[in-house]
């Protein structure tokens, strides 16, 4: 295979034969020589590829060493300068404003004609109207686009190490027998890091500890702007910015298979392979999932091959039931996509391991089925870990070139089998009516589906279908379409299977959530057609489509301000920019508009308000929000950029909005508070992030109202880092002077809201006069995992202001509060008396839940405690409860001191009795 050079220079001798016409054959023996000449360079190619350790200066994989992002990015360069085989293209932004490039590597032919197998690729993908015989002509002519990455979580250091050194393998050795059918059968996506951000966060901490006792110490931030580790947790909410910038990556390549690398192997095993463990979604398409699991396979016969002990499979770990992996999501979306688990000691840091190590149900060092070469222990090093991923890496790339007809047409086959499926059984498609009680929310759930691919219409008359009537411009999502089972995996109801081998045994944990219903933690009315569609209805259903935006604007500000992603957001996709809400309405007249907290945008305009100094207030009888002195022009952008509806009047109301909110940040790396800041981000509620230091050094009440605290264990909150084990101003928690000036700051009037497990902070620090019901209780008499219960709300206090009667709110690990003697204040939300309150996902237990409380407002002194035992932000997904939490950020001040308490809901028992006496 020839170089770039020695390609230009066969070039330019074709332009000088031919300029000597029939004169050219005399110089025939001269060329042929030059020829010989240029082929036998080409033999010593490797030669001109750069080595990744020359260029970066030192060996890839050596102990106390890490690459980063942008000595990545270096190396990359001059490999795709230096070969043919080589091309970079840019991906889009990170959160922290990086250039993020992916690498294309295959022959040059393939690379010449990349578009082409794109376009085949996409075929195949959309097979809506191909043919079979088509399809298996495409899948002969096309290649296997295989998308390889590591680093996502950029903790787990090898995996974008390992892409350096797999890059420069594949090219140098090119003309070897084994990686030229590769080349010429696959084309590689691969990505330099899949977390560009935390490459560099984690390896600059890393390196300027190396050689210290923090040598090892965990990081005091997240390696993602706000989420961390979840950022493999957001696939189908594309909340992230890299989110969506993978999303519209795949969506444009729609590879045939999808392998990302992780670092998180049961110990001791060396790395854990699929098959997954159980269960796993139930609308994995059956094609698909065996083809993860032969490429499981696979992999594990290629480490055996090179005398790699240590591979495992399936276990009671990684299952795949929950969808929003970015790594197995697009399963649903027909293609082989997983993860693997390379054991990780910590960063570049290599550890001895011995027998004694070992847990003994692997001390005896046992075969099992699914375990077949058990790893002895000794050395682990980054670049052992770097060799199993390799391996890995080149094993899928080996079966992608094997089977690539297979691939290709199973793609097809997928598609298919997905469309003919919901051709003949419900739900034939999905009716989300425009009117709900806050109209911006079927657009956030809509656009996120079209941009993971979802084809959505809308009915272009009212019709009358199954009894009920849908007015004009009712959105349909017909399910006799490609993505179909991922549309059913989010709308669906989940049903977490009971995996115990007998009734009291042991649970098997959730590897994550256990439920998500996407419609129950969005509060939308979502109606499932269980018959086919009619003619008449199918005839007045238009495909939604709109004018794209260019992903390079993704910097250019907030470009469609109706959803509360910024930048281009959700509208580079046509299909995403063309669904938009009813339009927000103004009417009546005075001087200041009222806006209502059902709708969520309204906290994003009361965000631009206080950050503009504009008065606000709060009317209790309307349970609204005021802004005074907003002129008539920007009161109609509001309206026309955020869809509102607002109601200009007069009024009488004493009731200030003045809330100063501090963010308590604890160095322990909080995901839960990480979204949290993002929520507020995105909503432009303006706020201070407070650190240990802050809250010890006291005088809180003079620069706070209210502070938040996320949902993170009191042990963590009270006591951070132990010390010695990160640097001492990383170290510490809160316990002792900063528990006494949190007790201190709500003794004069401050508000402290605590989201989930931070609620027993509160309770035990305070000593309020409240109760943790499952606190003691046994995993096997009371588990939730990750699940959505449904809860009856106190809806005339301020905190709950906007929320309906009975909802939906997601619970994770969250506390159950009952009240104790003494107790003053409110119940905010409360379980039902009798019978499971599980909507979605997993319970057992329920009578630890029945008439206690999931919320409350607690009176300390002059001031308030307000406790969620749930969590009203997880992962941006539950907009449903995104109020409760703004509200409770506003709790300050005039609106609770103005507040009277209901008495009907004073107390758990006080709830219990006015119960019994309806019963009476």
């Amino acid at each position: 295979m020839l170089c770039k050079s020695s390609l230009t220079a066969l070039s330019k001798i074709s332009t000088f034969l031919i300029s000597f016409g029939t004169r050219a054959y005399s110089l025939i023996p001269f060329c042929s020589a030059l020829l010989l000449f240029l082929i036998g360079t080409s033999k010593i190619h490797a030669q001109n590829i750069p080595n990744p350790n020359d260029v970066i200066g030192f060996e890839i994989g050596s102990d106390f060493h890490l690459a980063t992002y942008q000595q990545s990015i270096t190396y990359f360069k001059k490999l795709a300068e230096a070969s043919d085989l080589v091309e970079m293209r840019y991906a889009g932004k990170t959160s922290e404003g990086r250039d993020w490039n992916y690498v294309l590597i295959s022959s040059p032919e393939n690379l010449k004609k990349v578009e082409h197998y794109k376009s085949i690729s996409q075929q195949l993908a959309h097979p809506q109207g191909l043919s079979r015989e088509m399809a298996k002509q495409l899948a002969e002519e096309g290649k296997a686009i295989v998308d390889i990455s590591g680093g996502l979580h950029a903790s787990e250091v090898a995996g974008a190490q390992h892409i350096i050194t797999l890059a420069h393998e594949l090219v140098s050795k090119a003309d070897e027998k084994k990686f030229k059918v590769i080349l010429d059968n696959v084309i590689l996506v691969l990505w330099p890091s899949l977390n560009p951000d935390g490459q560099d966060i984690i390896a600059n901490w890393y390196l300027g500890n190396v050689g210290t006792p923090y040598e090892t110490a965990p990081t005091p931030w997240l390696y993602q702007k706000y989420v961390g580790h979840d950022n493999n947790r957001d696939a189908y909410m594309l909340n992230q910015l890299e989110s969506r910038v993978v999303g519209r990556t795949w969506r444009e390549w729609e590879p045939s298979i999808i392998h990302v690398h992780h670092q998180s192997s049961p110990f001791p095993t060396r790395i854990w392979l699929p098959p997954f463990a159980e269960p796993i979604a139930p609308q994995t398409p059956p094609i698909v999932a065996r083809e993860v699991n032969m490429i499981g396979m696979a992999i594990a016969q290629e480490l055996e091959t090179e005398g790699l002990p240590g591979a495992v499979h399936m276990g009671k770990g990684f299952d795949a039931w929950y969808p929003g992996y970015i790594d197995y999501m697009p399963v649903m979306q027909n293609i082989p996509s997983f993860w693997t688990e390379t054991a990780l000691y910590r960063f570049a840091t290599p550890h001895l391991y011995t027998i004694r190590d070992f847990p003994k149900d692997r001390a005896d060092l046992r075969v099992e089925s699914l375990y077949s070469s058990p790893w002895k222990g000794g050395w682990w090093r980054l670049k052992d870990a770097m060799q199993y991923m390799q391996t890995a890496s080149i094993a899928v790339l080996d079966y992608a070139s094997k089977y690539k007809e297979t691939l290709l047409f199973n793609k097809y086959q997928s598609g298919i089998g997905v469309i003919e499926k919901y051709k003949q059984e419900p739900p034939y498609a999905y009716f989300i009516k425009q009117k709900q009680r806050d109209p911006v929310r079927p657009v956030e759930l809509l656009r996120r589906l079209a941009f993971n691919g979802v084809k959505i219409s809308q009915l272009d008359k009212a019709i009358l279908f199954e009894g009920m009537n849908y007015p004009k411009g009712t959105w349909v999502i017909p399910m006799a379409q490609e993505f179909g089972e991922l549309v059913r995996q989010l709308m669906d109801v989940q049903e977490y299977p009971d995996l115990r081998e007998s009734p009291d045994g042991p649970l098997e944990q959730p590897y994550d959530a256990a439920g998500w219903t996407l419609p129950y933690q969005m509060e939308l009315e979502v109606i499932a057609a269980m018959s086919p569609l009619t003619e008449a209805l199918n005839e007045a259903l238009i495909p939604v489509k709109g004018i794209a935006l260019d992903a390079d604007q993704e910097g250019q500000g907030d470009l469609s301000k109706v959803d509360f992603v910024g930048g281009a957001g959700f509208n580079t996709n046509e299909v995403a920019a063309g669904i938009v809400p009813l339009p927000g309405s103004v009417k009546g007249s005075g001087g200041t508009l009222f806006l209502n907290p059902k709708e969520n945008n309204t906290f994003r305009v009361v965000g631009e308000a206080m950050n503009k100094g504009l008065p606000l207030l709060y009317d209790s009888k309307t349970q609204s929000y005021g802004i005074k002195n907003a002129n008539r022009s920007q009161i109609q952008t509001w309206i026309k950029e955020y869809a509102v509806n607002g109601l200009l009047r007069s009024s009488s109301s004493k009731t200030k909005l003045t809330s100063r909110i501090a963010v308590y940040d604890p160095w322990t790396a909080s995901m839960d508070m990480g979204w949290t800041r993002w929520l507020l981000d995105s909503f432009g509620i303006p706020y201070t992030i407070i650190r240990n230091t802050d809250v010890v050094n006291g005088t809180l009440n003079d620069r706070f109202d209210v502070i938040l605290m996320a949902s993170e264990g009191p042990g963590v909150i009270e006591n951070g880092f132990q010390k010695g084990m990160a640097p001492p101003q990383y170290a510490g928690g809160l316990s002792g002077k900063g528990t006494r000036n949190i007790e201190s700051f709500v003794s004069e009037g401050g508000t402290l809201v605590c989201l989930n497990k931070s609620s027993d902070f509160a309770i035990n620090a305070l000593h309020l006069p409240v109760r943790n019901n499952i606190k003691d209780v046994e995993r096997s008499a009371f588990f939730t995992g990750g699940s959505i219960m449904e809860v009856e709300n106190n809806n005339q206090h301020p905190v709950m202001a906007g929320m309906p009667e009975k909802s939906s709110v997601f619970v994770f690990d969250s506390p159950v509060f009952q009240t104790k003697e003494g107790f003053k204040g409110e119940v905010l939300a409360r379980y039902q008396e009798k019978g499971s309150p599980l909507l979605s996902g997993y319970l057992v237990g329920e009578e630890y839940m029945n008439n206690n409380a999931a919320a409350l407002d607690v009176h300390y002194k002059k001031g308030h405690v307000v406790l969620f035992g749930f969590q009203p932000q997880w992962r941006g997904q539950p907009m449903g409860t995104y109020r409760s939490l703004f509200n409770a950020l506003f709790y300050a001040n005039d609106i609770p001191n103005n507040h009277k308490v209901n008495e009907e809901w004073s107390s758990t028992d006080a709830i219990q009795r006015v119960e019994g006496e309806k019963e009476e």
